[in-house]
């Protein structure tokens, strides 16, 4: 256990650390990193959609029963604390950087790219309410009607696959998940690049393969994320009975095993 005198050092550390505009990029950085990491992992998930409602649930049920269910809960923490040192790290920058703009190196890298500094903290602020919305509409289910779909092959466990197509029939509901996924992908095709130069793996050299993947990895999440409500929307995904009652999707994609009944 740390004494009092040895604490009282850490916290110092820690404080210098965070007020410096080196240690606030390096949160930000490697904040970034996991929530990418995140995001990756979420969109492989959704993506068992396609597989249909079994494969579905079944994950679902995993990652709910993981680790005696605190694996779940554990993570969620992981995220959230990483999400909200992101945001308090990047909001605590611009402020440092306005404050500084009587310098000649500020008013330098303000000049190179106001633009993107501003895309930046817009699409930022559209993330945090999509978040925030996304768990108020698929986590924590203010919607009784997907709050109550029960699977049809084991009515103790909720049906994620239904709550997934009924949720994206409003077409309003789609629209704003176009739009927010869209400016998170903005966000990303900077951020990601970002995340190596502050690591200081961006190089002349890596520049170009740097742009590349963040563009590969950008295009990948919109199309991954999109794809969902943008199929249901359209009727192309869908369950043929509506609701719980329905056992498979009448999507039919090749090579995939159908769902079971």
């Amino acid at each position: 256990m740390l004494k009092k005198p040895q604490m009282n050092s850490l916290c110092r550390t820690l404080l210098r650390f965070w007020n410096s505009s080196i240690g606030k990029k390096l949160i930000v950085a490697l904040t970034g990193l996991m929530l990418v990491g995140f995001l990756l992992g979420h969109m492989a998930g959704n993506l068992l959609i396609f597989q249909g409602r079994e494969d579905l649930n079944d994950y679902a049920e995993f990652l709910h029963h993981m680790l005696h269910g605190w694996g779940i809960w554990i993570f969620r923490l992981g995220i959230l604390g990483a999400f909200v040192l992101h945001i308090a790290a990047t909001v605590s920058l611009v402020r440092q950087n306005r404050s500084a703009r009587d310098t000649r190196y500020a008013c330098d890298t303000t000049v190179q790219a106001p633009a993107s500094s501003r895309i930046m903290i817009w699409s930022g602020l559209t993330v945090v309410a999509f978040v925030i919305f996304h768990i108020f509409h698929f986590t924590i289910r203010v919607d009784p009607a997907l709050a109550s779909m029960k699977d049809p092959g084991d009515p103790a466990r909720h049906d994620v696959f239904g709550m997934v197509i009924k949720g994206f029939q409003n077409p309003a509901i789609v629209l704003f998940y176009i739009v927010a996924i869209s400016l998170l992908c903005s966000h990303l095709s900077h951020g990601i690049a970002s995340i190596f130069q502050t690591l200081g793996l961006r190089t002349e050299k890596t520049r170009v393969a740097i742009r590349n993947l963040a563009w590969g990895i950008t295009i990948l999440l919109w199309i991954g994320f999109l794809s969902i409500p943008f199929l249901v929307a359209t009727g192309t995904l869908k369950d043929s009975g509506g609701g719980s009652a329905v056992h498979e999707s009448s999507l039919s994609i090749p090579g995939a095993p159908a769902s079971k009944s």
